[in-house]
């Protein structure tokens, strides 16, 4: 009896924690789309070549957010393993060589997105009357380039070490920061877009300044000039976690436009509501990345702790509490559709056809939560290749091949492609929950030892 009592007070500890751990990083990817939504808002006041200079680049921006969320997860990974040993010196050894890498990432990355800024819009298909105002958007939200990689490698330090409030705060205030200086720049200072590029730069210059500070600040993480050298072993540590979940959102990145280039082929009023119901269905599956991070970070600790038990435990209650954190979530979604569809547009055919798809893809959102919740366990435990593998297969094989057959062969409709994304989550949850059912994924035993 009192095992069994201690057993549900342990669980009970573990459930508490994820949560708390997961609650500050829900809100702050809540204010991240919220913040996106705002910009898309305030430029497209301006026009629809306003709005087109902005979000013809959007795609490379979001591919070079992945090499900073890549070192981001091996931060998780092996930080969070460090504080769970209790080694405040091989956690700091670790943060200082990511922070090495975070700033090389940034400075090279940087350079490159300036040089390549006249050609990007070009190559992105933008319309010649708009290809210089996108390329001079693209340089000068480019420009700060290490602070933009600094805020998001360092949050993810922070959240390894359990501090996940200060990334939160630190991402309101960007928020708060980057509306008002918009509005300075387009509409005070009649910018237009570029001002909209300058408030962003400073907003990213500000808020990477204020993470690093926070960064120094951690005992955990503290970088000093007798750990500015550069760790062989280390880094190629830290590389071998990286790359595959770079290469996984490089293979999505480009698998998303290859599925939306099919979408635009249907028509004009088929790919608004298509480009809309995606945009309203984000908010929806915050949640289950917040949880996520959360999971990441207790996997991580409960290997540095040896801790097994703790490990599995940890196992279960994120796969629940995300799946059912999903299934509420999903439920939200298919009840709200059509108001929520009426917030992006006036065309009632959009409204209809979007609020469909929504409430179609509802019922597969704990499925999505499985498959997230599965790919925090993974980073982890630093198993990166098989989630880069089952993305990889499931992306062009099942949602891109079959959405090809349905439009190009077969002519079906909107329905058919949504089935295909749908079933494209359902997939890679399929995917990486083989080996757990298989008994593969095993607790690494005095790894450090």
């Amino acid at each position: 009896m009192l095992k069994n009592k201690l057993e549900k007070l342990n669980q009970k500890s573990i459930l508490a924690s994820l949560i708390f751990l997961a609650v500050p990083t829900v809100i702050e990817e809540i204010m991240s789309t919220l913040l996106q939504y705002v910009d898309t808002a305030m430029v497209g006041n301006l026009g629809e070549k306003a709005t087109a200079s902005v979000s013809v680049t959007t795609t490379i921006n979001w591919l070079v957010g992945g090499i900073f969320s890549a070192l981001g997860v091996a931060a998780v990974a092996m930080i969070s393993e460090a504080v769970g040993r209790k080694d405040r010196n091989d956690a700091q050894k670790i943060s200082s060589q990511i922070f090495l890498l975070t700033v090389i990432t940034g400075v090279l990355t940087g350079i490159l997105c300036i040089a390549l800024s006249p050609a990007i819009p070009v190559l992105m298909g933008a319309e010649r009357d708009i290809q210089k105002t996108a390329s001079l958007y693209f340089a000068v939200i480019s420009i700060p380039m290490i602070f933009r990689a600094v805020n998001t490698v360092m949050a993810a330090c922070l959240r390894a070490t359990k501090n996940t409030k200060t990334p939160m705060l630190i991402t309101l205030f960007e928020n708060l920061l980057n509306i008002i200086l918009n509005y300075l720049f387009i509409y005070v200072f009649k910018m237009g877009v570029v001002g909209a590029g300058v408030g962003s730069a400073i907003s990213f210059t500000v808020t990477g300044i204020l993470m690093f500070c926070e960064y120094r600040k951690s005992d955990w993480l503290k970088f000093g000039r007798d750990m500015a050298k550069t760790d062989k072993i280390l880094m190629k540590k830290i590389l071998k976690t990286a790359y595959p979940v770079f290469l996984t959102h490089s293979v999505n990145c480009m698998g998303y436009v290859v599925f939306a280039a099919l979408v635009s082929s249907m028509g004009t009023t088929v790919f608004a509501a298509h480009s809309i119901a995606v945009s309203a269905e984000q908010i929806f599956y915050i949640a289950g990345y917040g949880f996520r991070s959360a999971t990441s970070t207790m996997i991580g600790i409960s290997i540095g702790e040896q801790n097994e038990n703790k490990f599995k435990k940890v196992q279960k209650s994120s796969i629940l509490i995300t799946v059912f954190m999903m299934f509420l979530s999903g439920t939200a979604l298919y009840f709200t559709a059509f108001p929520l569809m009426d917030i992006f547009t006036n065309s009632q055919n959009v409204v209809n056809l979007g609020a469909k798809m929504l409430r179609l893809v509802a019922f597969s959102e704990p499925f999505f939560g499985l498959m997230i919740v599965l790919e925090g366990i993974y980073y982890g435990l630093g198993k990166t290749k098989y989630v880069f593998v089952s993305e990889s297969v499931s992306m062009w094989c099942v949602r891109i091949l079959f959405t090809f057959l349905c439009l190009k062969v077969w002519h079906l409709d909107l329905t058919a492609v949504w089935l295909c994304m749908i079933a494209d989550n359902i997939f890679k949850a399929i995917l990486l929950s083989v080996p757990f059912i298989a008994g593969r994924v095993r607790f690494p035993h005095n790894e450090h030892q």
